[in-house]
């Protein structure tokens, strides 16, 4: 049954509402406002039983600068399946301040497709990213304090690998020298800022399965190492107990409604070069208990975001994907190249692959921009008919979830296809760290082989002696190309990856592989849309994206 179309936009209904629904309690929940509620974590223990719902991942070809448009088109198919009859759930991740302020604009949709309250959701929302940046900034602290009281453990100050964080673009935090001013004022070193969701803690939130599994994934963060070499551990630092209750209200799923009233849990925010780009695993366990239908998105493109979702997040999650999504434009066909097969449509096509890597068969969704040209379009639709995929032109920008009614039903075709096997990996846990990049850059990529520089190699040296070579890799490199170099579009071939350092993000389970320069702390444009923001007389804020 498809829901008539005065269902497009109406006013948001209380959260009760959605989330009687869903078949809550609203007894239960706590909520913040009219609109929005956290779900308590012992919700999904009392499901536990309860038989799971389809997992359905929306990623990209390789982006323009711009985006093409992957929240929208999660958005937008979640409406759809809701408006064909089904449960459906969206799990996103929560905006960052800093791009929003910035030049990226928010992340809860556009046009008709959008999460809401989405003012509320881009600003402040429950607080969960100030949690999580009090959490890592208490450690960071207390990291500092033991250097100022003795040093008993032998930190080597120059090897403190844990930052600070704000959820701001401040490119002037990225490389600072404190606790100067003498004695009493700490020990001078040099130090600096990552944003917020480039922490490890949001990394650790996102990921950890309940309050225990949280805890312990803290205690193992390394904050930094001895003159020695050994690794320091957060729990030696004896702040994991407060980091705990800093975060103890963080780890509840938050749970809004799109324009069109379809639940959604807006959950954590980890970016998707240095960390896992996705949204909390609680949640999307949650989601898959309430609904027959879960649609979630991983940053970037299948490269970077799906690859991570499959090895890192469904890896430790225990989920079992049974659809992918590849969000396509005729803009960004044009941007990589064109029509020729190591351009644009060369791009879309190894995404394809990347996708079926894994075990998976995707559907194609055409975000369709107001100034496409149909036969642009047509091109990329028999082109994916050509790879035994189906592609379907979405308008779910303009018409919300009846413009994306086409892709709903394809997914559904796509989801009905799938025998229930397990998700494929492309490398076991065992493998060396520096063959899992190596097997990542030929199969993911399509590079010829993998450099790693002097510092790369004493990495791969020191963290395969205390242990981490059985964790996940986690590439950071730029999302603009399927290779480590912005300015080779399309599909590139006979180029070779270059690792420049490896991180352990022991906490979070998996080992940070920077390739490129990779900015941890992003920098305000020369016009930021700070600058057009501004308050009204009666308290209207105008300007935000």
């Amino acid at each position: 049954m498809i829901l008539p179309a005065e269902a497009e936009v109406r006013p948001p209904r209380r959260i009760q509402e959605v989330a009687r629904e869903l078949g809550l309690d609203t007894d239960k929940i706590l909520p913040h406002g009219h609109y929005i509620a956290k779900i308590p974590i012992g919700e999904l223990n009392a499901r536990a039983q309860r038989k799971n719902g389809q997992l359905i991942l929306v990623s990209a070809m390789t982006p323009t600068p711009q985006g093409e448009g992957k929240t929208t088109t999660t958005i937008g198919l979640g409406d759809a399946l809701r408006r064909l009859g089904h449960r459906t759930m969206i799990c996103l991740r929560e905006p960052s301040l800093g791009p929003y302020f910035g030049i990226k604009g928010g992340g809860t949709g556009a046009g008709k497709s959008k999460v809401m309250p989405d003012e509320d959701i881009n600003l402040h929302f429950v607080g969960d990213m100030y949690a999580v940046t009090k959490a890592n900034n208490l450690l960071a602290a207390m990291v500092d304090n033991h250097l100022q009281h003795g040093n008993e453990l032998g930190i080597d100050a120059r090897r403190i690998v844990l930052r600070r964080v704000i959820d701001l673009n401040d490119r002037a935090l990225r490389d600072i020298i404190i606790g100067l001013g003498g004695v009493k004022h700490g020990v001078p070193r040099r130090d600096g800022f990552n944003i917020t969701p480039a922490s490890e803690v949001m990394a650790i939130l996102c990921l950890a399965r309940d309050y225990a599994d949280l805890g312990e994934r803290l205690n193992r963060m390394v904050v930094a190492f001895k003159y020695k070499g050994e690794p320091v551990r957060a729990a030696e630092i004896k702040a994991v107990g407060a980091m705990q209750v800093l975060l103890r209200d963080a780890i509840h799923p938050n749970l809004v409604q799109t324009l069109e009233g379809t639940p959604a849990l807006v959950h954590g925010g980890p970016f998707a070069n240095i960390a896992q780009g996705t949204n909390t695993a609680v949640a999307t366990r949650l989601a898959l208990k309430l609904a027959d239908y879960v649609v979630t998105e991983a940053g970037f493109a299948t490269d970077l975001g799906a690859e991570k979702f499959f090895h890192i997040k469904c890896r430790l999650a225990g989920l079992n994907p049974g659809a992918v999504v590849i969000v396509a434009t005729a803009k960004a066909v044009a941007y990589h190249g064109g029509f020729g097969k190591q351009g644009g449509l060369g791009n879309l096509a190894k995404h394809i692959e990347n996708v079926r890597l894994f075990g998976l068969e995707p559907v194609v969704a055409l975000n369709h921009f107001q100034d496409d040209r149909s036969e642009d379009l047509d091109k990329i639709v028999k082109f994916c008919e050509g790879l035994d995929v189906e592609a379907v032109v979405a308008d779910h920008y303009r018409e919300g979830g009846q413009g994306a009614i086409g892709l709903g039903e394809a997914v559904l075709r796509c989801l009905g296809k799938r025998k229930q096997r397990a998700l494929r990996f492309l490398y076991p846990l065992n493998l060396p760290l520096d063959k899992k990049i190596e097997r990542l850059a030929s199969k993911v990529y399509g590079a010829d082989g993998v450099d790693f520089d002097r510092t790369a190699e004493t990495d791969l040296e020191l963290l395969d002696r205390h242990g981490f070579g059985q964790l996940p890799v986690c590439v950071a490199k730029t999302p603009l190309s399927l290779s480590d170099d912005p300015s080779l579009r399309g599909r590139p071939r006979g180029f070779r990856l270059t690792v420049n350092e490896l991180r352990v993000s022991a906490g979070a389970g998996f080992v940070v592989a920077i390739c490129g320069n990779i900015v941890t702390m992003p920098g305000l444009p020369k016009v930021p849309a700070a600058a057009r923001i501004e308050v009204l007389a009666d308290g209207r804020a105008v300007g935000l994206t």
